[in-house]
């Protein structure tokens, strides 16, 4: 099944566009990606950030929520560990109250040292504060009181969703794969490695494989990409270059945008396209054969909006026609998060 989405990050770097004007950008364009057939927003964590990068995305999802009507709100991923999990959970019940059970959110364990000093926890201790939260969190929205590490929990109101909005674990490891089979919960990989081992690992424990989520490369689409590449090229240069020092940060030398710093190398990398309208066709028709999710991300770096605006307004006009998507009011496209 194709799906595309659309992603903010809310990086608004010294060269960028205000952050005020990107977050109402960032709203109006997803009202607008709702309304003609894009089939979910993806939100993103990080704190600490000079450029801003999205903190809270439980907030914004609330303001999307109340903004569409169809489209599904992915937060991806939520750093648990950095979170009180009663807190989160809600979070969650209210965002998916507001947007009538559209709600699916990713957890993560989280990977730079900085965050964690910032929230006074032990980063060392990531992995077992996954294991202990995310079953408080699955036990509170599905409405049950009871007792965990020492306090009575009971989350009101419920979620529209039943018995809990769609959850699952994100990262690139092994371990990632065992927790979400454990839990029962489906997988967001950072790539496709560690699937297999997800379902060997469900079919082991007896239990049916929830939703994989894999998502492809972002997508701007123009009809003159050699300008674009050259309007684009600082704000891609600049989230390359970040993504890079949370990795060094972090000890991760197989980092994808390591030493990402030109524009030939960001064009090499593979996570950025400018495509014209049927290059994006092509793309988008090869990745749903793969089982992945392309989507755009018009706003990155602290793109202006005007330009964000133009590639949006493309990919609607010249791009989701040929995948059968119409505007608001159509019945098709209703369950645009099932398994692959």
């Amino acid at each position: 099944m194709s799906r595309f989405y659309i992603g903010f990050d809310m990086r608004s770097p010294d060269f960028g566009a205000p952050t005020p004007t990107l977050y109402g950008a960032a709203l109006e364009m997803a009202a607008y990606a709702d309304a003609h057939g894009v089939d979910y927003a993806v939100l993103m964590e990080h704190h600490g950030s000079p450029d801003g990068y999205l903190p809270a995305p439980l907030t914004l999802a609330a303001a999307i929520a109340a903004r569409t009507s169809r489209m599904r709100i992915l937060l991806g991923a939520i750093v648990l560990p950095l979170h009180d999990p009663v807190n989160i959970a809600e979070q969650m019940v209210v965002v998916d109250q507001l947007s009538n059970g559209r709600l699916d959110v990713v957890f993560g364990a989280g990977y730079v040292p900085s965050e964690f000093r910032m929230f006074n926890v032990n980063i060392k201790e990531r992995g077992k504060i996954l294991d202990e939260t995310l079953p408080i969190i699955l036990r509170a929205l599905s409405g049950e009181r009871f007792v965990a590490n020492g306090r009575e929990i009971f989350v009101r109101p419920p979620p529209v969703q039943k018995p809990h909005p769609r959850i699952f674990v994100g990262g690139g490891v092994p371990a990632t794969a065992r927790r979400a089979a454990g839990l029962g919960l489906g997988l967001f990989p950072l790539g496709p490695q560690i699937v297999p081992l997800y379902l060997e690992e469900c079919a082991r424990l007896g239990r049916e494989p929830g939703p994989v989520l894999i998502q492809s490369s972002w997508m701007h689409v123009t009809e003159d990409p050699e300008r674009a590449w050259s309007i684009l090229a600082p704000h891609m240069i600049h989230v390359a270059r970040s993504y890079a020092e949370y990795a060094e940060e972090a000890g991760w030398t197989a980092s994808p945008f390591a030493g990402v710093d030109t524009l030939a190398k960001v064009k090499s990398c593979g996570m950025f396209l400018v495509v014209t309208p049927d290059e994006c066709v092509k793309f988008a028709q090869d990745a749903h054969r793969a089982g992945t999710d392309p989507g755009l991300m018009p706003l990155v770096g602290g793109l202006e909006p005007r330009i964000g605006w133009e590639s949006l307004e493309l990919f609607v006009s010249k791009v989701l026609p040929k995948f059968g998507r119409a505007a608001i009011g159509t019945t098709e496209n209703t369950d645009v998060l099932s398994d692959h």
